[in-house]
């Protein structure tokens, strides 16, 4: 472990990237394609975050576990034909994460990372639309337990050799937020996202990117 080093993890659908009309309009689709009544649109943003297969069990918990599978196939379908149709428009980034990226990838001992509900493909696909080449350690829903489990916080922990101490995870959901203290660091909620942050429990709040660095700075300070 190094006492140097600092991980910043971020979750990425409503904390770095606006992706809540590309989420709604896969999941219609993927319950038009079973013949299913859509869910409501703050139902569906409730699950954000959560695996696919756990977001199915709660949005459709009367239907078959094939006709779930179903919806979890139709939503990645929808999903991946709306994002090569429109690029990096199809999520675009919230304002300021861009460049809080590129300030905090600039300083030596911050290493920056995602956990994320999104499939390994997914995320690929984000990166690459948005040049986002500056996370050291990417973990997805393809190779963890869904959130809230601690597993993706504790494997970008193993695989950068920093302490929990210095570490921080930043989301927007509740989901987010109980993986960070399940894994023993430091929570912070942004405002702007799927979830009301004041409910979140997360140690800190912030309501724009740009108050992230001085934050960082103020933490780990202390």
């Amino acid at each position: 472990m190094s006492a140097d080093l600092r991980l910043i993890l971020f979750d990425v659908d409503g904390t770095l990237a606006d992706s809540q009309n590309a989420i709604a309009s896969a999941m219609e689709r993927a319950f038009d394609g079973q013949g299913l009544k859509v869910p409501a649109h703050g139902d569906i943003l409730s699950i954000v975050g959560l695996s696919l297969p756990l977001a199915m069990d709660q949005l459709a918990p009367d239907q078959s576990t094939a006709v779930r599978a179903h919806l979890v196939e139709g939503y990645k379908q929808a999903y991946m034909d709306k994002r090569l149709a429109q690029g990096a428009g199809h999520s675009p980034l919230f304002p300021g994460a861009a460049e809080v990226l590129a300030e905090l990838h600039a300083v030596p001992e911050y290493l920056l990372g995602v956990a994320t509900g999104k499939s390994q493909r997914g995320l690929d696909a984000l990166i690459a639309a948005h040049g986002l080449e500056c996370f050291v350690t990417r973990q997805v829903a393809d190779h963890h337990p869904s959130k809230p489990h601690p597993s993706m916080v504790l494997t970008a922990l193993a695989e950068t050799g920093v302490e929990p101490a210095n570490a921080v995870m930043i989301g927007d959901t509740s989901f987010d937020i109980d993986m960070g203290r399940a894994a023993g660091v430091c929570t912070i909620a942004v405002d702007w996202g799927y979830h009301p942050a004041a409910e979140l429990g997360a140690d800190h709040i912030i309501s724009r990117f740009e108050q992230l660095t001085p934050l960082l700075q103020q933490i780990w300070k202390t």
